[in-house]
């Protein structure tokens, strides 16, 4: 009885922050006692999931802003970050679908691939650098300190900005490869990028094909990557998640933030609060500019963390994308 009463007294586990602040966040990162550190970070716009007939479905796109818009990357947002069917791209790209979201659904797309390419033409060819909070995830990576990058993103920054591949899982795919949805066969990054520059669907070069190309994104009724499923257990190792950028409003992504230890500080950088983080005793939200307080983070630090941030930043600076890459989905 007396163990029994014990068990039900212990006292909750002490916190690993000084402080539920910034000031705490960057002690505990200076302390060296956290070895893994986890982001999550969003796009502009993404995808929401329904689960629904054993499969994943896209049920629809959501609005927030992600880290890559600081980059100048477009989306598909209104002036009033109001839904889908009312931004100016689609007005513009003059677009006429039964539903906005069909352009986005891979059965449609696999009818009638234009409209698709009809938005992305107005797209590419513009010119992007990855953001400051793009190589902060990056210095985390030289530090030895980065476990993994889970991100929304399609525009592929974070690789722009250095991170490595094995390090990054984009939950939503990329842009930086594509292939045929009859017969899979990959096709060229140059024939891809002409027929694109050209306002013309990309068409599979392989003998007797003819197929649609779509780029490797996910698609209304496509499931995420395998490498998102097979990462899953590695956010046990997690002992700090930083949340940059998003406001964990999509599963399966959101799911991500509660599979770490309970005993893993949360930490949200974001303009807006995050639901769902805020429970536990080591959660943290800090709002505001992302690429302002990964800064401020960097010199709370201290020691050469500021500088050799500025440093992998000014590298990024000739590492544009042109052509391809260049659309948050």
């Amino acid at each position: 009885m007396g163990q029994l009463f014990s068990w039900f007294s212990r006292a909750p586990a002490k916190s690993r922050l000084a402080s539920k602040d910034l000031e705490g966040v960057a002690q505990y990162i200076a302390s060296g006692k956290c070895r893994n550190i986890v982001i999550m970070c969003g796009a502009g716009v993404y995808f929401s999931f329904d689960y629904g007939a054993g499969e994943v479905q896209c049920a629809e796109y959501q609005l927030k802003s992600g880290i890559s818009r600081a980059a100048g990357i477009p989306d598909f947002r209104s002036q009033d970050g109001s839904r889908i069917h009312e931004t100016n791209i689609l007005r513009e790209s003059n677009v006429n679908v039964p539903r906005p979201q069909d352009i986005f659904t891979l059965s449609y797309f696999k009818k009638n691939p234009k409209p698709f390419y009809q938005v992305v033409s107005h797209l590419y060819g513009g010119a992007y650098r990855p953001t400051l909070t793009h190589s902060f995830i990056r210095l985390l990576e030289t530090k030895r300190v980065l476990n993994a990058c889970w991100s929304q993103n399609v525009d592929d920054l974070e690789r722009l900005a250095g991170v490595s591949s094995w390090r990054l899982i984009q939950a939503h795919g990329s842009l930086d490869s594509q292939r045929c949805t009859t017969c899979n066969a990959k096709l060229d990054d140059r024939a891809m990028k002409r027929a694109v520059a050209a306002g013309e669907v990309p068409i599979c070069q392989k003998r007797g094909c003819k197929g649609f190309v779509k780029p490797d994104v996910v698609f209304f009724g496509e499931t995420l990557p395998l490498k998102f499923w097979l990462n899953l257990p590695f956010m046990k190792r997690a002992d700090l998640l930083i949340v940059v950028g998003t406001s964990l409003a999509v599963p399966p992504f959101a799911f991500l933030a509660d599979m770490v230890p309970k005993s893993c500080p949360r930490v949200v950088f974001n303009k807006e609060s995050v639901w769902g983080i805020g429970g536990r005793e080591n959660d943290v939200q800090v709002l505001g500019d992302c690429d302002e307080t990964v800064r401020r983070l960097a010199q709370l630090i201290g020691g050469n963390w500021e500088a050799e941030l500025d440093a992998l930043w000014r590298e990024t600076e000739h590492h544009v994308y042109r052509y391809k890459n260049n659309v948050t989905l």
